[in-house]
């Protein structure tokens, strides 16, 4: 009996001596789930957050909700950014030197031009499912298509994924004669067509929702890539979001940048002293347009208003259901997109000289072009430089080039890693290849210095989170430099210093130098007043050509615009004045009918 009494004693012991250490020792809080949103060619300025009149309410509350970058650095051009952002390495190092359907011919063949991401390269998703995240992953793909470079074999336990850089929203209709069909996969699958009522953007939400329910049975966080082909031309989108605008634009480029640029300000996204990036020589003066031309060029921009507002709606159907499951607090987002806006006419490069086999394809596949049926399968349209200035806005030209209209994007981060006051503006200089850093940090994963028996580099980014936390204004110091290349034109940006080299007629095809402090919309280039600055800036050009085998291509996209565009001279309003002036009023008082002649 007494054995007895002393052994339940000791039970009792135990059992509060486990209480004592649950209640010491409370559980591990779960890891916080992490979204990726990124959009294809939407422009720095065209989140109502960064100053646009386009009506983005889940963008907006994300952004109220969180930080918005001021100084974010994507590439010039889709698939070297995504490679970037998976890798967190240079483009030259991780198989995108160059664009796989632009690669020249002294590239080819050549390590760091692959056209793919790297396979010898650990990728984030990788990573992120070693560290014990979910995987998911929806959208456009466009970093290999062979079977060990799908989004399966790079780290994605689930994917409903376009392979292609481009296509229609509607089917599986592709750009080429020779790549006449989209190439689709979904777990790692190619898929034989497209599910019942297929629209991009819809669809890929309702994948990603359905991946998130499926796993949510074990507990564990998810790491989901959100890769939309919004707002890519061509503009596909349903009827009742393509007149939401009419009329709207007919006001003009200049006029609608003016008025972001003055929201802008207001909204403390750029200092008050900014002046407007040039109108782009070769884009008209609205006001010199007759009225029919105006509304057939605004309605363009009207369907691109419309395709981003769409976008947003969907952004908001996933972000209503983290809400309902009970995720949404929990999330990070990081909102942002890919490069600059779109203003160079792909439709008019893909098809190339009348008569050509592309041509003829382009013609029969992409032909439903009357202006009412823009939005309709097979139609083709895109809204040209004028419009992708506006979404620009304030800066110099947009995607392919190394203005910052090219290379610099609005971001957005909220969620549980950010503990800066919600509606915060960070200016400091912020880049791509720091999203992996900061994630596998969040994550509380390693980077492992081999992978599969490869040695890894270094990453090259930088983690968020000292700026998130209020530890720093910005993760680089005025040391630190950031340089791109793809197609020729370059580019170097250290503190408020860049340097950048473009072929003509959008650049020199020379080194020109930018204080981006004082000049962010690269207006006055400085190289001849600062030839000390412009070599001190050569220098970290030299050192990242030869840390990062670049080769500057022999044949680019470009090579043949000095010859197509009109002779670049500056652009000043009111000049010429031939047309510019306008009727002379005599004074009223002044009027009086012609006296009668006379006769004998």
């Amino acid at each position: 009996m007494k054995r007895k009494l002393i052994s339940t004693t000791a039970l009792l012991l135990l059992v509060q001596v486990a209480i004592c250490q649950t209640s010491s020792n409370p559980p591990e809080k779960k890891r916080p789930n992490i979204v990726v949103i990124l959009a294809d060619d939407m422009g720095y300025s065209d989140m109502g957050m960064f100053g646009s009149e386009i009506k983005t309410p889940n963008l907006d509350a994300l952004a109220s909700n969180g930080v918005r970058f001021t100084n974010f650095y994507t590439h010039a051009s889709c698939s070297p950014t995504r490679s970037m952002l998976l890798s967190g390495h240079d483009t030259h190092i991780n198989g995108l030197g160059n664009m796989d359907e632009w690669t020249a011919p002294n590239q080819m063949g050549k390590e760091g031009y692959e056209g793919h991401l790297s396979t010898s390269l650990v990728t984030l998703p990788q990573l992120m499912k070693d560290a014990g995240y979910h995987t998911y992953m929806v959208g456009k793909w466009h970093l290999g298509k062979a079977p060990d470079k799908i989004p399966a074999a790079r780290g994605f336990e689930r994917d409903f994924s376009l392979l292609d850089g481009m296509g229609s929203y509607w089917d599986m209709t592709n750009m080429t004669a020779l790549n006449h069909t989209s190439v689709f996969t979904e777990d790692g699958k190619y898929l034989t067509k497209l599910p019942k009522n297929y629209y991009a953007t819809e669809t890929y939400t309702d994948k990603m929702i359905s991946f998130i329910d499926e796993g949510r049975k074990d507990g564990k966080p998810f790491f989901a890539y959100v890769s939309h082909q919004a707002p890519h031309d061509p503009y596909h989108l349903p009827k009742d979001w393509r007149n939401r605008h009419v009329g709207e634009y007919d006001k003009g480029w200049d006029m609608v940048r003016q008025e972001r640029m003055k929201k802008q300000k207001e909204l403390g996204i750029i200092p008050t002293e900014t002046q407007l990036a040039e109108r782009m020589w070769f884009v008209p003066d609205y006001n010199i347009l007759a009225p029919a031309t105006r509304a057939l060029i605004g309605k363009k921009m009207e369907l691109y208003a419309g395709l981003v507002e769409n976008l947003d709606h969907h952004i908001g159907r996933l972000i209503q259901h983290l809400k309902d499951i009970g995720e949404y607090e929990n999330t990070i987002f990081i909102v942002f997109g890919d490069n600059g806006a779109e203003g160079t006419d792909l439709g008019a490069m893909i098809g190339g000289t009348p008569g050509t086999r592309d041509y003829l394809y382009f013609a029969s596949k992409w032909s439903n072009n009357h202006p009412n049926a823009w939005g309709e399968p097979n139609s083709y349209v895109g809204y040209g430089a004028g419009w992708a200035q506006v979404s620009m806005t304030p800066f110099s030209q947009y995607k392919g080039y190394m203005a910052e209209g090219g290379i610099r994007n609005a971001l957005v981060v909220s969620g549980p890693m950010n503990k800066l006051p919600n509606g915060s503006i960070n200016h400091g200089t912020v880049f791509v290849a720091d999203i992996m850093p900061t994630l596998l940090e969040v994550a509380g994963a390693n980077y492992p210095e081999n992978f599969n028996n490869k040695a890894q580099p270094k990453l090259m980014g930088k983690s968020w989170l000292p700026v998130l936390n209020g530890q720093a204004a910005s993760p680089r110091t005025d040391k630190d430099y950031i340089a791109w290349e793809v197609f020729g034109n370059r580019a170097v940006r250290q503190g408020d210093w860049k340097i950048r080299w473009e072929i003509k007629p959008f650049g020199k095809s020379d080194w020109e130098l930018f204080n981006l402090a004082q000049d962010p919309a690269e207006r006055n280039d400085l190289a001849a007043q600062n030839p000390d600055k412009l070599r001190e800036m050569l220098v970290l050009w030299d050192k990242y050509v030869k840390e990062n085998n670049v080769i500057l291509p022999n044949r680019t996209v470009f090579e043949n615009m000095e010859d197509q565009l009109p002779q670049r001279f500056p652009v000043q309003e009111g000049y010429p004045p031939i047309i510019n002036i306008r009727q002379f009023m005599p004074p009223k008082d002044m009027m009086a009918e012609p006296k009668e002649i006379k006769k004998n």
